[in-house]
């Protein structure tokens, strides 16, 4: 299965996706696009296999995947702090790829009905669907 995780700001989701489905499939290719260099830097420390950063990578990586995985404001214009920017939500969005998002409520964006877990527990389920779309 091939998996892109993309993420900003400091990669921390982005590392804790990365760090959860290494040990719950191992067998994943993980690639990590940051929107930013210190976002990228901290996802392959974590363990990607291989990484990128920036709105051309998120384009073209966004086509050659099975499953995007990330905060959910990378499918929203401008998000992060304005480190999405449109044609990465585009490319995100128009993707054939199954889109696993974790509903982080901040950046001006609050998803309503959706209970207020912990970020540890975002992951796990995240990891859960993923390992769901392998078998």
């Amino acid at each position: 299965m091939k998996i892109l995780i993309v993420d900003g700001q400091g990669g921390g989701i982005g590392k804790l996706l990365i760090q959860a489905i290494r040990a719950a499939l191992p067998e994943a290719e993980i690639t990590a696009v940051g929107t930013n260099a210190l976002a990228t830097a901290a996802m392959l420390r974590a363990g990607a296999a291989r990484g990128a950063t920036g709105e051309n990578a998120v384009r073209v990586q966004s086509r050659r995947v099975d499953a995007i995985v990330g905060p959910v404001g990378i499918v929203v214009a401008d998000a992060l702090l304005g480190e999405v920017t449109p044609a990465m939500a585009l490319a995100i969005g128009q993707s054939p790829a199954m889109k696993i998002l974790i509903p982080v409520n901040q950046c001006e964006n609050y998803i309503v009905g959706v209970p207020d877990l912990q970020l540890p527990a975002l992951v796990s389920q995240a990891v859960e669907r993923l390992q769901s779309l392998s078998q």
